[in-house]
């Protein structure tokens, strides 16, 4: 089983981002826009990622260079998101720790042979999962401490150091950003069925071989979302990772 790039995929593509952009307009989500913008995107960034991957499985030396270039970008996108791209080596710091042991375990126990065809799925998958846990514990710890000014100024005066005063202030927010890849991983095969198992599967590979494929990612994406989000929340206490905006409530 394959999709293959004809106009029925075209079709089924324009009459998503149509029905998306029909309950936008009708539940007052604001997010037809967008919703068209992220699906173009897509379909170019996908084309042009098609062909850099042809030769990059074959090479592992530039499938490293891809997988750099991965990182980089999800390094900006989250930085900017979190509007903190003036902190982006902090960022970085805490993407690359949760990736860098999951990738070491993986590869280095043989459990997946260190070639391209591998690497850029396996690191790709992880990457793009630590860097929208970074994203949501960066927004919730930001908003709290926003919400929490007054009590942030309180537990200073009782003589706390700032960053005790901020995790006093922010308990749940690192917990919270690991929710979704827990939910996903307690619940694959029953109401789940995720890429990693689908394209084992339509690449040909048994059953057997798909569950194991899929099983290794969701338990490698959150070991990286826990190191990444508790990496992330040490440097927000310490005001490595703070925006702009948040910078004087904190007196930083």
């Amino acid at each position: 089983m394959t999709v293959a790039p004809t106009w029925n995929l075209a079709l089924a593509l324009i009459l998503l981002v149509g029905l998306t952009v029909v309950v936008s307009a009708l539940g007052e989500l604001r997010i037809g826009r967008q919703t068209v913008w992220a699906a173009v995107r897509a379909v170019l960034q996908l084309v042009a990622v098609s062909a850099i991957v042809v030769a990059a499985v074959q090479h592992l030396l530039l499938a490293w260079a891809f997988i750099l270039l991965v990182f980089v970008i999800g390094v900006l996108t989250t930085s900017r998101r979190t509007g903190v791209l003036d902190c982006w080596p902090w960022v970085a710091l805490a993407m690359a720790a949760g990736v860098s042991p999951v990738l070491l375990i993986v590869f280095g126990t043989g459990t997946a042979p260190l070639t391209g065809i591998a690497l850029i799925p396996i690191a790709g998958i992880v990457l793009g999962n630590v860097m929208t846990a970074h994203t949501l514990v960066a927004r919730r710890s930001f908003a709290t401490l926003k919400a929490g000014a007054g009590a942030y100024e309180a537990a200073l005066a009782l003589g706390l150091s700032r960053p005790q005063a901020i995790r006093l202030m922010d308990p749940d927010s690192a917990r919270e950003a690991t929710i979704p890849a827990n939910d996903q991983t307690r619940t694959v095969g029953l109401v789940t069925l995720p890429g990693a198992y689908i394209g084992v599967l339509l690449g040909g590979g048994s059953p057997a071989q798909a569950a194991a494929a899929q099983v290794l990612v969701l338990v490698g994406v959150m070991a990286g979302q826990a190191i990444t989000v508790a990496v992330a929340q040490l440097l927000i206490a310490d005001a490595r990772i703070l925006p702009g905006w948040l910078r004087p409530l904190m007196h930083e």
